[in-house]
């Protein structure tokens, strides 16, 4: 195992990547500004999107804290400086100052705060990632010199997928496809031909039971996943599975994303936020951004017959139970 936190919040880059992308411009995303219309109210009630939600000192990097009296962001940038060497934090000040000083002159406000903080988050990011792409690479170069890179299986993958401003949003939690989406690649000379792509459903439920075939070891029944091996050797089961299930219940939390539990197959996507009792239905054929459920509209009537049926089967099969572990606080009438 081979781990990097780097990209996770506040998204501090290196030392060595402190400027990378100063000259840059990030393109927006379309959805930046999204208006939330055409889903559901959970989509309108969380509390994750880069304009109103993502800190100005903690999230920015905007210091001294723009925002006084904010004590958890506060305290935790101070703690972000206090770990740093007088070397360190004067590169970070260097990197950082004059920015900050020009944004907080020009007095910036509305969509123009929300661009520009957009544009620290994506560069901040991507320094961070530049980070683990050059660390990654020495691990594989390493491979290659020793001699072990053809007897070796790479495997490169994430805990979630990410929004990077789409929906005007950060962090991940949604069934939506930035979020559920996430990065899978896999390299195993004379087995995996370079540069091939496969689109089978495949979960990370799928990597034990991956690594117990590659090894030759047997795989217990009671594992949930399934070998992605055939897959990696470019063969198409039959039987591959055609949907596949994600849940979410962590709320009330942080970010404010209600509960909710879905089905995603090829072409569509179910989801139930079910302590609210609100369905939509997306047609990732036609709405691949997911800006407009369709789960209201009637052609749609037997697609959402069919995955409600789906849904049901695969709750059943993953055993899920009827509680989430997660329980709801109490209300003050008990």
């Amino acid at each position: 195992m081979y781990q990097h936190k780097a990209p996770h919040r506040e998204w501090s880059p290196g030392p060595d990547h402190l400027t990378l992308y100063d000259d840059t411009e990030i393109p927006e995303p379309a959805t930046l500004f999204d208006d939330y219309e055409g889903r559901t109210s959970a989509a309108l009630t969380q509390e994750m999107t880069i304009a109103q939600h993502q800190h100005l000192g903690y999230d920015s990097k905007v210091y001294p804290n723009p925002t006084p009296g904010d004590d958890w962001f506060s305290g935790s940038i101070e703690r972000l400086r206090d770990r740093m060497t007088a070397q360190q934090l004067a590169a970070w000040d260097a990197a950082y100052g004059p920015k900050n000083a020009a944004m907080l002159a020009a007095e910036l406000a509305g969509d123009e705060l929300t661009r520009w903080k957009y544009q620290r988050y994506l560069k901040d990011y991507l320094r961070s990632i530049a980070s683990v792409d050059a660390n990654m690479g020495r691990l594989l170069d390493y491979l290659d010199e020793s001699g072990l890179a053809d007897n070796t299986v790479v495997i490169y993958s994430s805990d979630q997928g990410f929004f990077l401003g789409e929906h005007g949003w950060y962090d991940k939690r949604w069934m939506y496809e930035e979020s559920l989406r996430m990065p899978l690649i896999v390299r195993w000379p004379g087995v995996t031909e370079p540069g091939s792509e496969d689109d089978h459903l495949v979960q990370n439920l799928d990597f034990a039971e991956t690594f117990l075939d590659i090894a030759g070891a047997s795989i217990p029944a009671d594992m949930q996943g399934r070998s992605l091996v055939p897959l990696i050797e470019g063969r198409d089961p039959g039987d591959w599975r055609d949907a596949i299930y994600y849940q979410y219940y962590e709320y009330p939390g942080v970010h404010a994303v209600q509960r909710h539990y879905g089905v995603r197959t090829d072409r569509y996507k179910l989801i139930h936020y079910y302590l609210i009792d609100e369905w939509e239905l997306f047609d990732l054929e036609g709405d691949p951004d997911e800006l407009r459920s369709v789960y209201d509209n009637p052609d749609y009537a037997d697609v959402v017959s069919e995955l409600k049926e789906v849904l049901s089967r695969l709750r059943d099969h993953y055993q899920v139970p009827d509680e989430d572990p997660v329980p709801l606080p109490e209300t003050e009438s008990g």
